[in-house]
Parts: C-alpha cells; structure tokens; sequence
C-alpha cells in the first residue's frame, strides 16, 4: 500500500468544520481578527496615541474604520484589542466604519446569489496586488478548507461565473479588462472585494499609477477587510452573498 495511503489513514479528515461550527483560535489567531475598542470612554484617547501609528489612517478620532485596517497591529500599546469575530469584518462599505467604540448598526447583506442553488462558481481577478489576498482567495482549493463540500468552485471564464471576486488596487491598464469582466458574467451575479487594497488602497492609496477603488469601476455587493484576509472570511463573505452564512443559515447546509 502506498505510504500516503497509510499517512492519510492514520490522520484522519483534517478538513475545517466551517461553517458548521465557529472558527477556533488555531484556524484563526486574534491577530488575523478585527482590532477595536471595547470601552467607548477610553477610545478617544487610544485614537489619539494610535491614530499617528496607523501607516493607512484608520484610525481617527471619529472612529475606526475596518476596510483600511490592515492587521499591523501598531493600535494595540495605545488600548485597542484584536479579536473579533472574522464575519464582523465582512459588510457593505459603511458597516465597516465603527463610530468610536460603537460597531456599525447591523444591516443584512443582500443575498442576489441566493436562488441558483448550491453550485457556486467563482473568477478571481488580480487588478494590481502583492499577491497575499491571492494566496488565500486560492487555499479555499486545498483539502483543509476544501471550498468544494459547499458547492464553491473556482472557474477560468468570467461567462461561468457567479461570483467575482477582485483583489489588488485597479492599476490604470486594467479598469477596462475589470469592467469587460464584469459585463461578460451572466446574472444573477455578485462581486465580493477582497483585502484592504480593494477596498480603499490599503498601503498603496495614492500612488501614481493606481486608480480608485474598485467599488468605483463595478458595483460591490460585499467588502472582505484585511490584510489578507485569513481564507474562511473569503469564504464566508462567498457564502454570505449566497444566504448561506452562519449568521442566517446557522451553518452548513
């Protein structure tokens, strides 16, 4: 018997029971989760430490915003905390902006892939990025997170799509390649921003020759924050669009 047949026996599934049940702390450390503050009272004056150490200005004193946070952790000497759960820094634009210490008033994500079924195809689209989100846009493949038991595939035709997800800053070549993309998925269809850099620029915000967000070349339906974002938030962002997400099918279905 081939020695990997033995090795895979004696292991056992090692695949994620997301989202089934909660993430634990090994599938994600506190430093791969939203960072806030807790205590509203003592927010102003952690801002006012941490705001200047923020390399993408995050963090001022109106509050925190979760789209530019890029995980550096700077914030955490001055009284912010890491460790939110990863579905709260998946929302629309504006309910990732927390006002002081206060989270955004829950809004429900609309859910436009929800009546295709299970079978959920995906085409990735790099418009200018360091390849970290692509990394973990891609481990959804592998047999840990193994993205296929939920009915996720990814797909090499944006014309089999029904899910676009874009990560990287659009870069000028290729807002044309990002609306043609776009334009060629067939509805029902739904564009999931991936990392801090598609959300807002992240670090490179500003730069010559990047352009605007992506929300500003396609609609978003949905904003995954990070820097990268760890693979089961991409997944439940995917999800989410899908109504398949903890928060309203209490887990796998």
């Amino acid at each position: 018997m081939p020695s990997w047949i033995l090795r895979a026996w004696k292991k056992g599934i090692i695949t994620t029971t997301y989202p089934a049940e909660a993430p634990t702390e090994e599938e994600i450390p506190p430093t791969g989760r939203p960072v806030r503050v807790e205590d509203a009272a003592a927010f102003a004056s952690a801002a006012t430490i941490a705001g200047p150490r923020c390399p993408t200005r995050a963090i001022t004193s109106a509050g925190l915003d979760q789209g530019k946070c890029i995980h550096c952790m700077r914030c955490l000497p001055a009284g912010f905390r890491a460790g939110g759960t990863i579905e709260s820094g998946n929302a629309p634009r504006d309910g990732l902006v927390w006002v002081a210490a206060t989270p955004p008033v829950s809004t429900a994500v609309p859910a436009p892939l929800a009546r295709i079924g299970r079978s959920i195809q995906v085409f990735l689209m790099d418009v200018g990025s360091c390849n970290a989100c692509n990394l973990e846009v891609l481990a959804l493949a592998n047999p840990y997170y193994d993205a296929h038991r939920l009915g996720i595939s990814f797909t090499n035709s944006p014309r089999h799509a029904d899910v676009l997800v874009v990560v990287g800053v659009p870069t000028a070549p290729l807002i044309g390649p990002l609306r043609r993309t776009y334009e060629a998925m067939p509805a029902p269809k739904a564009v999931l921003a991936v990392g801090a850099c598609a959300i807002d620029g992240g670090i490179f915000e500003g730069n010559p020759g990047l352009e605007v967000p992506v929300r500003t070349v396609v609609p978003v339906d949905l904003f995954v924050s990070g820097c990268p974002p760890p693979p089961l938030a991409v997944l439940d962002g995917i999800l989410r669009l899908a109504g398949r997400d903890r928060g309203r099918s209490g887990g796998e279905r």
